[in-house]
């Protein structure tokens, strides 16, 4: 035998990133953080393509990458990247995707875009996010990114999920925020926070489209009217929330804007959850 024969190489992940932390929020939501490419250059709110290797082909004995696209919820400042995700136990990626730990490795394909930036938005005085379940994620990263904070004299974060549990993520996040000493000095009394739930009772029940319909949720931040002159706004849920919002926003006189047009408000489109 030929003792020049190279020996087989190990396999890698393309694009591998390392796990660094995992918090586990509910028996179907977990967060992650793992390292940053040190080239990865991205706009607080946009979204990247995360995931995992999936089993070999039978026949080829090949295997393919499972790959979703994922919200940043680090803030482009962060030394690392953090991600807030589903559990699907029957998922292609997250059924393997809730197992990790740290010291493993993810693939991320570090091409970042999206629509939720604030060079999509035409300048205003008040910010609208607008969240369902794991949506919260790319306002995750915006709320901790400064120019937020200058460019808004009230920004409003509503969060919207099942059952009270789902909302800690986004009260962790608040409350970080308003103890952050960076952040915290730039928001002053500048945030609002509107938690609701729809299946489990909590101080503000009901789906926020139902709300902002009646005008409850206008009436419980004391807020007269929402117009294109004053408010802009940032959609991300599911499918469904995303066109009642769109629709509800139209009816104030917003229009949807984009990177290359700039408008009242913006919806993210690649997700979904």
């Amino acid at each position: 035998m030929n003792d020049m024969t190279p020996t087989q190489a190990v396999p890698v992940l393309p694009d591998a990133q390392t796990v660094t932390e995992v918090t586990h929020w509910t028996d179907y939501l977990f967060s992650f953080r793992v390292t940053r490419p040190a080239s990865l250059r991205f706009r607080s709110g946009e979204f990247v393509m995360i995931g995992l290797m999936g089993d070999p082909d039978p026949k080829t004995g090949k295997a393919k990458p499972i790959l979703r696209a994922y919200s940043i919820a680090s803030p482009a400042w962060d030394d690392e990247l953090e991600f807030y995700s589903i559990k699907v136990q029957d998922g292609p990626l997250t059924s393997r995707l809730q197992h990790i730990k740290p010291g493993d490795q993810i693939i991320l394909r570090p091409k970042p875009v999206g629509t939720l930036v604030h060079d999509a938005l035409l300048p205003g005085k008040r910010l609208w996010l607008f969240s369902t379940g794991t949506g919260i994620a790319p306002f995750a990263s915006l709320l901790r990114e400064p120019e937020t904070w200058e460019a808004y004299d009230e920004v409003i974060l509503t969060h919207t999920c099942r059952e009270v549990a789902e909302l800690e993520y986004g009260r962790r996040l608040i409350e970080g925020l308003r103890e952050d000493e960076l952040i915290g000095e730039l928001i002053g009394d500048k945030l609002r926070y509107y938690p609701t739930t729809t299946r489990e009772e909590s101080p503000k029940t009901g789906r926020i489209t139902d709300l902002l319909r009646r005008g409850e949720v206008q009436a419980d931040l004391g807020i007269d009217t929402i117009g294109p002159e004053t408010d802009r706004a940032m959609v991300c849920g599911s499918l469904g929330f995303n066109l009642e919002i769109k629709e509800i926003l139209e009816g104030y006189g917003l229009e949807e804007g984009a990177n290359s047009e700039p408008k009242h408000y913006v919806v993210e489109k690649a997700f979904v959850g």
